[in-house]
């Protein structure tokens, strides 16, 4: 800071240039321009009862357009994004549970920049002994009690021998590389920098021990079942990868600390992965020597499951079974082509059912697979291959078709875990097979959530470590439309509105617009409350055609590519055509909530000015008006002048009408009446009532009013005002509702439509809510004593008891013994 004197007041314009260009270039650690506006306080108002204004444009925190992105939210002319290529050959070690291998990689700079490293991301480094996850670990609540899977989890963060061994790293003639570990991710120092259109191989050998995903919170591990002495693989980020390089933000190497994920270059994968003889493999990409690892009956039902209507068992459970218990000394090799992916994972058991179903996707059949054990049964086969195909379908149109040829769920220690055309999936059923109503409907949920992550963010490539939201919220809502599609009356749990009330009105809240480690109560944040918003936006301010146009051209620009939040905020407007700024600043960046309360209404009608109707309007209401308290007691009271009637004059006489109407008075109407054109005469004579509705906002977010006003004669009607009416004042707001009809009752937001967290002020005249009370009965409990006492009593009947018990079930002598 610099300090204000009176020697640099002389230079106080410069000065104040000179700070505001400094404000300007500072720059927060990991906090990238979008993430700024959502903590960038607004410059209060104090001219105005309401100093903040929730419709300023936020256009002056959006980055600037450019040719890589324009204002529309579309990618630019100038648009670029790099792109690495893998070839990978690792091995799984059952015995050891280990993976080891080496990663080839082909990196192609199409930026404009030239780069002298490159950033490798070692996600297993998060499992190693002193890494930043572990050690900005927070402590857990021990007390009263804490369960023993969450003090076996502790325990065994603390020895688990975790993390990344690099062997080597070389460049594409085996020279050695200079690198660099630091914590989860590993700088490369190039011999030759990386120009402009050009391309780098690395090649690095590595292994690491598989982490018990059943122990240790993973988003990939091992699970062991004691039964059969066999384990379950879900394996992933499993190889050293290339971190992101991007036109807003240049290399995304924040440390990895387990919330928030990855984002990474496209490209293509050749795998090569070898596991026992009797394993079978789960993987991304598509299988390239079946002949070497599928028996002819896998192949020949997999053909037939190409066709079939439903899900074809290509491993049945009795083979499964009959597996479990096979051990050769011989292994096998399974490869594996992905094109165009941002990751690749896999699975590998001998424990597997298989089954697939073909699924028409425009011009293509993807196979939508299930891989899981008997334990998993009868769940996993009525439900996950189904949930696969209605994902694809739905989503497909809400977005854009599915564009790989494969689409797997895998059960296992994961409860729900995306890859591109692969995903790791929890529930399964009780040892007896049967399952609750949450297992059934959670298996079919993770199973859309996970195969939806497919879409976002595997092909609209965002950036997850930095914007949760963009993934989850946006995957999270389109979850919702695929439940709601499934069967009537689905339990979805985020998406509509009235199911996120309790957070909103709640404290310990940051806005949606925050990087992933530092969000709070993160279902809430990054699913849910994304989620509803976008529903809301859907079925209440644009509408469904409008929000579905604008959502598709989203999904459809951004496809295999790099979107950001403003790139979102402002493909919606442009291809909505509604200015949306107050939505993403209330919902996006703010967390205030929606509660707006009716806070009264006046009735209003057009006095016509006829004296006539005047006096008997007053004499009717009058006449209406029922005695005060005193007039009531006052009733028969000896008054002075009834006893002295000299008192009395023309006031007090039958000839003096107070609301006697003079022939001056109706002259003067008529006058009035005559210089009048016909059209105002007819609205002189309008019987019409105008009500105006007090509003008032007590939550703070400003949303459109929707009130069903209800009538005398027994007929209501909806009526919308936009969100906009709080422009001037985003705290008060009157509205005058014309109508001939007599307005009995009002309803606001009668259909739960905008997240209000407080229905007792929706209503006018005001509605009674109950709440609900429980009765019970004190019982009194036996003390120590009491206790002891009873026991010595009740000790020796019991032994009697069980010894008569003894004689009584004693069996009988054989008979000739």
């Amino acid at each position: 800071m610099i300090p204000v004197t009176c020697e640099n007041l002389l230079f106080a314009p410069r000065l104040t240039a000179l700070l505001l260009v400094l404000s300007l270039l500072t720059v927060v650690p990991g906090v990238g321009t979008e993430q700024l506006a959502a903590q960038s306080p607004e410059s209060a108002n104090r001219k105005h009862s309401d100093p903040h204004d929730p419709f300023a444009q936020l256009d002056p925190w959006w980055p600037t357009p450019g040719a890589t992105r324009i204002a529309s939210g579309a990618p630019g002319p100038a648009y670029w994004q790099q792109r690495a290529d893998y070839e990978i050959d690792v091995t799984l070690d059952d015995d050891q549970q280990q993976i080891s291998g080496v990663v080839k990689i082909r990196y192609h700079n199409q930026s404009p920049h030239t780069l002298p490293y490159l950033w490798i991301q070692l996600d297993q480094n998060r499992f190693r002994q002193g890494s930043d996850a572990l050690e900005t670990t927070t402590a857990p609540s021990l007390s009263p009690r804490i369960s023993f899977g969450a003090m076996k989890s502790i325990l065994a963060s603390r020895r688990f021998d975790g993390g990344y061994r690099i062997t080597s790293v070389t460049d594409g003639t085996g020279k050695p590389l200079r690198h660099t570990d630091i914590g989860t991710m590993l700088r490369i120092d190039l011999a030759t920098p990386i120009a402009p259109g050009e391309q780098s191989d690395v090649a690095i050998e590595y292994s690491y021990k598989i982490v018990d995903a059943k122990v240790i919170r993973a988003r990939g591990g091992k699970e062991y079942f004691e039964d059969d002495k066999n384990y379950i693989y879900e394996i992933a980020q499993w190889f050293p990868r290339v971190a992101a390089y991007t036109d807003f933000g240049a290399w995304q190497h924040k440390s990895f600390l387990g919330r928030g994920e990855f984002t990474l270059e496209l490209g293509n994968y050749r795998v090569r992965i070898t596991v026992p003889s009797e394993m079978v493999v789960a993987s991304t990409g598509t299988l390239q020597n079946p002949d070497q690892v599928l028996t002819d009956r896998w192949k020949q039902r997999l053909a037939r499951a190409e066709q079939a209507q439903t899900p074809v068992f290509i491993i049945t459970p009795e083979e499964a079974k009959t597996n479990e218990s096979v051990r050769t000394e011989t292994t096998k090799t399974w490869e594996f082509d992905a094109t165009n992916v941002r990751d690749f994972a896999f699975a590998a058991s001998r424990k597997f059912i298989w089954d697939a179903l073909g699924v028409q996707v425009g011009s293509q059949t993807v196979m939508a697979m299930s891989y899981y054990p008997n334990e998993a049964e009868p769940l996993w086969s009525q439900y996950s291959t189904e949930a696969i195909a209605h994902t694809l379908e739905v989503y497909g149109r809400y977005s854009f078709e599915y564009p790989y040829p494969v689409a797997i769920s895998v059960n296992g220690p994961v409860y729900g875990m995306e890859y591109p055309m692969i995903c790791f999936n929890g529930p399964r059923p009780e040892d007896d097979g049967t399952y609750s109503k949450a297992t059934k409907y959670g298996l079919i949920s993770v199973v859309i959530h996970e195969v939806g992550h497919n879409f976002f963010p595997m092909i609209v490539n965002s950036d997850e470590r930095q914007w949760t939201w963009m993934d989850e919220g946006l995957n999270t809502f389109l979850q919702y439309l695929a439940e709601q599609e499934w069967e009537a009356d689905y339990p979805s749990r985020r998406g509509d509105p009235e199911k996120i009330t309790g957070y909103m009105r709640g404290n310990n809240q940051r806005p949606i617009m925050t990087g992933s480690e530092e969000i709070l109560q993160f279902g809430n944040n990054a699913y849910a409350k994304p989620a509803t918003a976008l529903n809301i936006l859907r079925e209440t301010i644009l509408g469904r055609e409008s929000f579905d146009f604008a959502f598709r051209e989203y999904s459809r620009r951004w496809k295999f590519k790099r979107p950001t939040p403003s790139d979102f905020f402002r493909t919606m407007e442009d291809a909505s055509g509604i200015d949306l700024d107050w939505f993403w600043r209330g919902w996006f960046y703010g967390t205030d909530h929606v509660d707006i309360a009716i806070d009264g209404i006046q009735l209003y009608k057009i006095d016509s000015g006829d004296p006539d109707e005047q006096a008997e309007r007053t004499r009717q209401e009058k006449d209406r008006e029922e005695d005060t308290i005193t007039e009531d007691r006052n009733q028969g009271m000896r008054r002075r002048i009834d006893w002295q009637p000299g008192l009395k004059d023309f006031y007090n006489s039958p000839e003096y009408d107070e609301l006697k109407v003079e022939e001056e008075d109706r002259k003067s109407f008529q006058k009035f009446l005559d210089g009048l054109s016909s059209r105002e005469r007819a609205i002189l004579r309008r019987t019409t009532n105008f009500y105006v509705v007090d509003f008032r906002n007590v939550g703070g977010l400003v949303m459109p009013i929707l009130i069903r006003v209800h009538y005398a004669d027994n007929t209501s009607e909806m009526m919308t005002f936009p969100a906009q009416i709080w422009r001037r004042n985003s705290k008060r707001v009157s509205k005058l509702i014309v109508t001939d009809k007599e307005i009995v009752r009002l309803e606001l937001d009668p259909k739960r439509q905008t997240a209000d967290v407080d229905e007792g002020n929706n209503h006018w005249p005001e509605k009674m809510v109950p709440s609900r009370f429980k009765l019970f009965k004190d019982e009194k409990k036996k003390n120590p004593m009491q206790k002891a006492v009873n026991d010595q009593k009740e000790d020796p009947q019991q032994e009697a008891e069980e010894d008569s018990s003894d004689e009584q079930t004693e069996p009988a002598p054989a008979k000739g013994k």
